[in-house]
Formats: structure tokens, C-alpha cells, sequence
């Protein structure tokens, strides 16, 4: 995108070509095809930034996909993408390092009970690599004429007070060395104006939680988080028959949480078969963990050891890994404009997770995610002729969706477990929804002095792991990673929780040297911002790198 002047003009701007951002695109394209759609992302290719479990309830990518008009079905990448139907959905609890006990029973009685639990079930589902659905819906974008383009980061939104509205997005500035100065390369900050924009930027988007603050946005409650880690590992044939096509496992307890002695993390394992004798296996684990030495890479070491997973994994190769948050503070977590009640204002509109449409009783968003970029696109497609209205007719589309209705039952279960934890929330959390709204503990303020109790003597190679996720940035651009204030680190965090971002970065971005913290190899990050929520006296801000930096999942 250039112009003469560096401005540029589009009807519709979206910020994230991840799902929800391209459901949005296309379902506004085929409502209104000639209205020109645009939309931007900072990653340098489709899907390079887009990591999840993941499973996916497929009726909301089967409505996106009719909607096309396209013989869809006749694609390979159906065919390969929609290949792994879950007839195994097995729920673990592993008690300690050795005893597995088998969970799913319970859920299936949940489910005859019509209990709120029963929506942990996954039959049925498919098993989908988020990336490569990604590459596959922005080719589909761009054949329905739609212009998408990637390598561009977005770091400010233009929002005019006195008029209540946004008017466009910034760039980021290129070609600046690490004091800031122009470099022969540069180019300046450049804005694209907007009659719509839709911020699809994916968890704690810069943009959205800015939006949050110039607007006026509220939450009820606060936005939880957690992190997850995962590896994609090659095996034998053989152990992967073992495991088999069209199965997931998910599992609570060992490493994160033994009743009575501790640790209380919420969380767990996850493993999924993916094809062409490839296992995922991840770890996720909330952010409001409290032992200052916790590291999650160390709890997805313990778990890929233990004997209900290392038979199927171990001698295999990891052939891919990463790391992001997902954000859990549920219906009770997705801003509101106050005023109006619409989940955005005026010309802004907030879709997927960016909004925080993720069920953790499911443990799923991605299906919530397109089917808010597809209300999205028609929200706007309705309103191009008054923009102002498109925050509203968005939200009333929302209302009457089933996303609604989920996002409802669910909306008091992570704070439930959060505010009781593991032992007697979980218990607790059937009955959530007829529960108080309780408030709760941001994850930044959870940190004490307590260690992890199975943090193994073997450090995780997270140079390794930042390999294969071939992450990377321009090295000589400004650090995008700012700590606010340096003698916080040094004369609080230090002594009190010993720095624990050098700890519980999944890329190894913060050392301490000679004393004072710094993050020497920014260079390494994955975006996955874990450091902004995390630390425990909110002191690192992340900013935007320049558009093409970060990692490059390919698989995941």
C-alpha cells in the first residue's frame, strides 16, 4: 500500500488477517462486492502469526465457506485442513508424576444431566492447523477481490473526540536504527483513513487496548489470560498408530495442580494427533499462577513425560513449536462502550479474540472468532451508509447469535475458579453462571514468593524452541519491548520475586546483567506478550516491531 501523499483511503479496514479478521472480509465482500475491503496484518505472510490447539466446531467455518459461492469442498485444502474428525476425545487427570485417571465419563455425564461441564466434550470436532486455515481463507480473500496485505503494523488509532468516531489507523515507522534515526531504508509513519474499522488483531491487540482507553470502553470484570506453549513432534509410524488419526487428549492436574499440596494452576496438557505421523502437544496454563519461578515451558517438559504421553512421543522430533496467550475473562472481559452497550463505538468494531470470544468451557474461541468476523462483515456491510451506526448493529447481530447465548453460560467460570481455585472452584464452577460476579485479582497482582514445586534440574532449550519457530526481526530497529521504570526491576521485583520474566518468557527475551534487567534479545520474541501481563508490577509495556518481525508457523 503506497500512495503520493502517505495517506490512503478505504471504505473498510481490517486490523488482523487471522480467521476473524478474513471472515469479516469476506462475508462484507459477498454482501457488498463493490465495496473495496482492506486488510492489513504484521506478520510478513498469511498465517505466520496464527498458533492454537487447535479444535474447531466446524459449522461456523462450513457457513463462511458457503457463503463464498466456491465449490469449497472440491479443495485440497478441505480435504487436507478438515481431515482429522475427533472420534477419541479422552479427559485425563493425571495424579502426579505416575497415576492417570480417566475423566471422560464424567463429562459424558454432564452431558446427559444437561450440565454446563458437558461442554468439554470435543466429539466430533475437527483437529485444524490455525495457520493453514489462515493461508487458506486470505487466498480465498483475494480471488473474491479483497486486498490483503501483510508486513504492515498497525500502532495507533485516530479517534476524533469531539465527533466520537475514529478516522483511521497509523503504521509504524520503517527503516529507524535503535536510537530512532532514519536509516536510507526509512518510511515514514503513513495512515490509512476508514469509514469502518474492524480490530481483529488476535489477544491483547495494541490497537484494541488502546481503543479500550481513548473510547471509554468498560469491562465488567478483568481480562484473564493465560499462556500456552506447544510443539509439534514427529514419531514413528508406529507410535503414531498407536495414538491414533482422530484423537485429542486434554489433561488437568500433574504438572500444574495437586489437590491439597499445590500447586493450583489452572490449566493443562493437551494432545492432538495432526497427520503425517505429527502429534501436538501443548501446554496452556493460566497467568494468575503465583510461584515467582514458574516457567511454562518446565510444566510442558514434565507433562510430555509422563508415561500416559512419553510412550507416544518419546525419541520423536519437534519440528515446529510456539507460544501464545489466549485470553479467558470470558463474556464478564469484552469491552463495552458504556453508553450504548455495543462491543466496539461508532465506526470500531471488536471481533474474536481481540474481544475476548473465547469459551473456556469449551476451551475453544476459533469458532466464536469467525462467527463474529462473519456478523462483523455484515454489520458493516449494512451500515456503509452510516458508519457511525455499524458499533451497534454489530453488537444487536451478536445478541441474536449463538456466540451470545454461549459466551452467557459460560461468562462466570474462569473467575469462579480464580477466585476459589482449583480444589473448590472447579466443583463450583457447574453452578457459575447462577453465581455472583466476583472481582478478582488481575494476573499481574497474583506473583508471590512461592517456587514451583516440580521444577525439574534440567533447564528447557528455549533456544531451541525459538528456533523452530523461526522467529525473527530486523535487529537494528528500535526495541519494541519498554520497561517503564528500570529501578522498579531493580530495587523491588529483584529482591521480592527475582525477576521472573527471565524465567517465564517463552523466548528467553529478558536477561539480568550486572544488575539491571533488560530485554537484550528482543530480537527472539514471539509476540505472544505474556511479559506485558505478567510481570508482577506491570512494568513492561510491548509496542509494535516493524510489519514482517516475529514467528513464522507454518503448521501450527
Amino acid at each position: 500500500m503506497s500512495g503520493n501523499n502517505g495517506f490512503h483511503k478505504t471504505p473498510v479496514l481490517i486490523v488482523g488477517a487471522g480467521p476473524a479478521g478474513l471472515a469479516a472480509a469476506i462475508a462484507l465482500k459477498k454482501a457488498r462486492p463493490q465495496t473495496d475491503v482492506c486488510v492489513i496484518d504484521k506478520a510478513a505472510e498469511l498465517g505466520n502469526h496464527n498458533l492454537s490447539g487447535a479444535v474447531l466446531e466446524a459449522e461456523a467455518l462450513h457457513r463462511l465457506l458457503n457463503m463464498t459461492g466456491l465449490n469449497w469442498k472440491e479443495m485440497p485444502e478441505a480435504d487436507q485442513l478438515l481431515a482429522h474428525r475427533i472420534d477419541h476425545d479422552q479427559i485425563l487427570f493425571l495424579n502426579g508424576r505416575h497415576l492417570t485417571l480417566p475423566i471422560t465419563a464424567f463429562i459424558r455425564l454432564a452431558k446427559a444431566l444437561n450440565l454446563s461441564l458437558a461442554q468439554m466434550s470435543h466429539q466430533g470436532d475437527y483437529i485444524i492447523s490455525v495457520s493453514k486455515l489462515t493461508r487458506w481463507l486470505g487466498r480465498i480473500a483475494r480471488e473474491l477481490g479483497i486486498e490483503v496485505y501483510n508486513g504492515f503494523a498497525a500502532v495507533g488509532i485516530d479517534w476524533d473526540a469531539a465527533k466520537a468516531r475514529a478516522t483511521g489507523v497509523r503504521l509504524i515507522a520503517q527503516g529507524l536504527d535503535r536510537e530512532g534515526r532514519p536509516q536510507p531504508n526509512y518510511l515514514p509513519e503513513e495512515t490509512v483513513e476508514a469509514d469502518v474499522i474492524i480490530l481483529a488483531e488476535g489477544c491483547d491487540g495494541l490497537l484494541t487496548e488502546q481503543f479500550v482507553q481513548i473510547a471509554g470502553l468498560q469491562r465488567t470484570g478483568v481480562p484473564l489470560y493465560s499462556v500456552g506453549v506447544k510443539e509439534l513432534i514427529r514419531v514413528s509410524p508406529d507410535q503414531y498408530a498407536r495414538f491414533g488419526d482422530h484423537r485429542v487428549i486434554h489433561a488437568m492436574g500433574y504438572p500444574l495442580w495437586t489437590p491439597l499440596v499445590g500447586p493450583s494452576m489452572f490449566g493443562g496438557g493437551i494432545a492432538y494427533s495432526f497427520g503425517d505421523n505429527s502429534i501436538a502437544v501443548g501446554m496452556i496454563v493460566g497467568l494468575d499462577w503465583r510461584e515467582k519461578d514458574f516457567n511454562p515451558q518446565d510444566a510442558l517438559t514434565h507433562f510430555k513425560n509422563h508415561p500416559a504421553i512419553r510412550k507416544y512421543i518419546e525419541g520423536g522430533k519437534v519440528i515446529e513449536a510456539g507460544a501464545k496467550m489466549i485470553p479467558e475473562g470470558g463474556d464478564r472481559a469484552i469491552p463495552h462502550d458504556p453508553a450504548t452497550g455495543s462491543i466496539g463505538k461508532s465506526n470500531v468494531l471488536v471481533v474474536g479474540d481481540s474481544a475476548g470470544f473465547v469459551n473456556m468451557l469449551k476451551i475453544k474461541g476459533l469458532h466464536n472468532a469467525i462467527d463474529t468476523g462473519i456478523l462483523a462483515g455484515q454489520a458493516a456491510a449494512q451500515s456503509l451508509t452510516t458508519p457511525d451506526k455499524t458499533a451497534q448493529k454489530y453488537t444487536e447481530m451478536v445478541g441474536e447469535s449463538p456466540v451470545f447465548r454461549e459466551m452467557k453460560l459460560a461468562r462466570n467460570f474462569r473467575h469462579t475458579i480464580s477466585r476459589f481455585g482449583n480444589t473448590l472452584g472447579l466443583p463450583l464452577s457447574v453452578f457459575s453462571s447462577k453465581l455472583p460476579e466476583y472481582q478478582i485479582e488481575r494476573d499481574s497482582q497474583t506473583m508471590t514468593s512461592k517456587h514451583y514445586r516440580y521444577k525439574g534440574n534440567k533447564e528447557f532449550d528455549k533456544m531451541t524452541f525459538i528456533a523452530l519457530a523461526h522467529t525473527r526481526h530486523r535487529e537494528d530497529q528500535p526495541c519494541h519491548l519498554q520497561i517503564r521504570d528500570a529501578s522498579l526491576c531493580e530495587n523491588r521485583c529483584r529482591p521480592e520475586f527475582g525477576q521472573p520474566c527471565v524465567t517465564f518468557c517463552p523466548a528467553g527475551v529478558y536477561e539480568c546483567i550486572h544488575g539491571h534487567l533488560s530485554p537484550v534479545n528482543a530480537s527472539n520474541c514471539l509476540h505472544c506478550k505474556t511479559c506485558q501481563r505478567k510481570c508482577p508490577l506491570d512494568n513492561i509495556h510491548w509496542t509494535a516491531p516493524e510489519g514482517g518481525g516475529g514467528p513464522r508457523y507454518k503448521n501450527m
